[in-house]
């Protein structure tokens, strides 16, 4: 039993100015970002201006049809890929669905119906397993053990003579961990096995060169990373066959059909450029706001930090608070102005705890109580001081209400602690 108060009420009590906000915290930008503005004024351009569609020959759609183009090659030299490898989508669970289904269906021609991924993936990509699963392709998920991140031995373990497809995340986007990702995919070269990483997290908070790395598909998205929602893209390594996902017409050379949102792709493009323009500096930046955020919140009794201590991305801070529900937690840290999540954001009204927390070996009651902040480069160090300000007296004040943590306490239980698998 928990007390909890609905987004209906808070919003309620917000409009009658019966509580007030003392300051805005944005801290859920693995949910998603605001548009930056170099972005918007980019875009703004092609739904008035420069509207027309590219297939068309008259000159508003060679405009259109340009600047896609443009756009392509400027994200292609970011990954040190070339343009006619990047195909653009609706985004990331597109990208993701394309690339495992399109790649399962092709090479079940030649017999080869085993896929290999882990067992914290996001949905689209789980989702797209059992899809296929349904389809009698035979599905390996790895451990990721209790630091998140899979081991490249254990993945060469996994690997058979029918192995069409090897699938992990560059980076988690709950936990924030960043796969070793580079000898996963030497193991699968070694194998003759596709690579395909959803990258839709790492974009900007690691280097990715898809030629150094081995990488064959990677998908991606522009909303993660101060660009527009709705579109996104996958590369495909030259001379990577893929079933087509999309039928239609002839766009993007005839392997995904539908007019093309130019100026989404333009934003993309925009995006893509801004987030790995300086890496390292923004990594320097945001890892001292992440340190300090997760130092401050583990004086707090009984908090777990989840995933590895420095294998993570820079903003990512994901903890759990034995005795109270992440769904409570949240819902008074939006009475206080400050924006987070309990897990994926494609997930957030599920009331099963995160996968990908129990799949590092944390009970559910445990896994329930968590709390996943994720900074960008519009936060500041007086955001986490707030934070930090405002996060422990509300987890007493819930712990205080709290049955679970009432029998915690009585029992006089041990805090837990990770045991790796």
């Amino acid at each position: 039993m928990y007390i909890k108060i609905d987004h209906k009420t808070i919003t309620l009590l917000l409009k009658k100015k019966v509580i007030a906000l003392e300051r805005f915290v944005y801290a859920d930008n693995s949910a998603t970002t605001a548009v930056s503005q170099s972005v918007m004024e980019a875009m703004l351009p092609y739904y008035r201006e420069h509207y027309g569609n590219p297939s068309s020959l008259y000159s508003v759609g060679r405009d259109a049809k340009k600047a896609v183009e443009t756009a392509r090659e400027d994200i292609a030299r970011c990954f040190n890929a070339e343009p006619g490898e990047i195909f653009f989508t609706s985004g990331g669970s597109e990208s993701d669905n394309w690339a495992i289904k399109g790649a399962a269906h092709e090479l079940a021609k030649k017999g080869k119906k085993h896929i290999i991924s882990s067992r914290f993936e996001h949905h689209a990509v789980l989702h797209s397993l059992d899809a296929l699963k349904k389809e009698g392709f035979e599905i390996t998920l790895l451990e990721v053990h209790s630091d998140g991140i899979v081991r490249p031995e254990e993945l060469e373990a996994a690997i058979r003579d029918d192995t069409a497809l090897v699938t992990i995340m560059y980076a988690n986007n709950e936990i924030g961990t960043i796969q070793p990702i580079p000898e996963l995919a030497a193991v699968c070269k070694k194998h003759k096995v596709l690579f395909h990483t959803d990258a839709v997290q790492a974009v900007g908070n690691v280097p990715i060169d898809v030629k150094a790395q081995g990488i064959d598909l990677m998908s991606f998205t522009g909303h993660k990373i101060h660009g527009p929602k709705g579109c996104g893209a996958l590369y495909i390594r030259r001379g990577v066959r893929l079933q087509n996902l999309i039928d239609g017409g002839a766009q993007e050379r005839s392997r995904r059909a539908g007019t093309e949102n130019t100026a989404g792709i333009v934003g993309l493009a925009a995006a893509v450029k801004e987030a790995t323009k300086d890496i390292p500096g923004r990594v320097a930046r945001l890892t001292k706001l992440r340190d300090k955020l997760i130092a401050g919140a583990s004086k707090i009794d009984r908090s777990h930090l989840n995933g590895h201590p420095t294998k993570r991305m820079a903003g990512n801070f994901n903890m759990c608070f034995e005795g109270i529900e992440g769904e409570s937690l949240l819902l008074s840290l939006d009475l206080k102005g400050v924006c987070g999540s309990s897990g994926s954001a494609c997930t957030s009204g599920s009331l099963d705890p995160s996968h990908v927390l129990l799949s590092l070996g944390m009970p559910h009651e445990i896994a329930h109580g968590s709390l996943r902040l994720t900074l960008s480069d519009e936060n500041t160090e007086e955001d986490v001081d707030y934070i930090l300000e405002v996060l422990p007296p509300i987890v007493e004040r819930l712990r205080s209400m709290s049955p679970l943590w009432e029998r915690i306490q009585k029992e006089n239980r041990p805090p837990f602690q990770f045991q790796d698998r």
